[in-house]
């Protein structure tokens, strides 16, 4: 027998995105209000997770075809290398680096290094906590 879940199924595509998208908002807020890479990463992955809940493992392994655990690789070495880079530049580990830039479509900006570590710590969440889920949901 196969249910029916229409509803659940097109409400998820909605929601989805407006919690992915607040995600992407809270990830960039978080250098100067609370927020930042851990609890973009937290949002992405409930969002991840309401897919898993209105879909099946395989439709979404389908949706996203990537590997978690290479994305929390990834993660690991941006971090890593954001957080190690200052020693090349002979100050403190973990010593970030900003300025300000005028960029087309945003104006007079501050960017900074602690985004790339953060970017860092995003994919360490996304991806550790979607492989786990995974591993999980994955048993038959």
């Amino acid at each position: 027998m196969k249910t029916n879940d229409v509803i659940l199924q097109t409400t998820t595509k909605v929601v989805f995105f407006i919690i992915f998208l607040f995600s992407i908002h809270i990830f960039f807020a978080g250098h100067y209000t609370p927020g930042g890479g851990f609890v973009g990463g937290l949002l992405t992955t409930g969002a991840i997770v309401l897919l898993l809940l209105a879909f099946d493992l395989k439709t979404i392994q389908q949706i996203l075809p990537f590997n978690f655990t290479i994305v929390t690789g990834i993660g690991l070495l941006l971090a890593l290398g954001t957080a190690a880079g200052s020693i090349f530049f002979n100050v403190p580990f973990f010593t970030h680096a900003f300025d300000d830039f005028t960029l087309p479509l945003f104006g007079e900006t501050s960017l900074h290094t602690a985004m790339l570590f953060d970017s860092g710590v995003y994919l360490v969440v996304v991806g550790s906590a979607i492989t786990i889920i995974q591993s999980i949901g994955g048993d038959d």
